[in-house]
Parts: structure tokens; C-alpha cells; sequence
């Protein structure tokens, strides 16, 4: 069984800062790109950031220059920092990955567990 683990969420208030990460199951050889999709109550879900293994990176018009994705290679893990919340980035944010390879086979495309973020005005 494979797994993605999203952690780090919480309730903050707006202005300040989380730090998300996710993190794999051990059975988990590669992972091409690694971020977060999120989900607010009654929308649609967006994918807010992702990296690649050579650093390239994606982010969604509404979190750029506030919100920050890096991964650790070595470890097949991703960290995205969020400064500057806003009430807006309330979700449920959950660890994505494309072309992850397990040792029970690949998955082109991967859904993990989310973490909640609650930002108050």
C-alpha cells in the first residue's frame, strides 16, 4: 500500500505563515513531481503547486510570491511554505504526485492524504 501523508496544517490567522509537508510511505522508489492540490467546501479542487525532481516548479496565479515549494530528493518528500495567508487559502490540502514508483508497481498520477489549513480574518 502506498502513501502520501500530508502534515503541518492548522488555524492561523490572516497575514501569517504554515509550513506543509508530505511525506512518503517507505516503499516508494521515485516520485517525478510532488505537490498539493486543495479542496474548499462547495469548490472545485485546484492544484495549487508542484516540483519536479530537477527543481522545476508550477504554481497558481493566487499563491505566487507568497507561497514556496521545494522537495527533498533523498527522501522523496516536499515542503510547501505559505506566508502571507489569506482567508481564501482555507482548504483541505492534500499531497499529489506524478510518476510515483513503488515497489508494487507505478502510479502515473497519485492523490494522498490531506491536512486541513484554516486561515481567520
Amino acid at each position: 500500500q502506498v502513501q502520501l501523508i500530508g502534515s503541518g496544517g492548522g488555524l492561523v490567522q490572516a497575514g501569517g505563515s504554515l509550513r506543509l509537508s508530505c511525506l512518503p510511505s517507505e516503499n516508494i522508489v521515485s516520485i517525478d513531481r510532488l505537490g498539493w492540490y486543495r479542496q474548499a467546501p462547495g469548490k472545485q479542487r485546484e492544484l495549487v503547486a508542484t516540483v519536479a525532481t530537477d527543481g522545476n516548479t508550477f504554481y497558481v496565479d493566487s499563491v505566487k510570491d507568497r507561497f514556496t515549494i521545494s522537495r527533498d530528493n533523498t527522501k522523496n518528500t516536499a515542503y510547501l511554505q505559505m506566508n502571507n495567508l489569506k482567508p481564501e487559502d482555507t482548504a483541505v490540502y492534500y499531497c499529489y504526485a506524478e510518476g510515483l514508483k513503488w515497489s508494487g508497481g507505478f502510479y502515473s498520477t497519485y492523490l494522498g492524504q490531506g491536512t486541513q489549513v484554516t486561515v481567520f480574518p
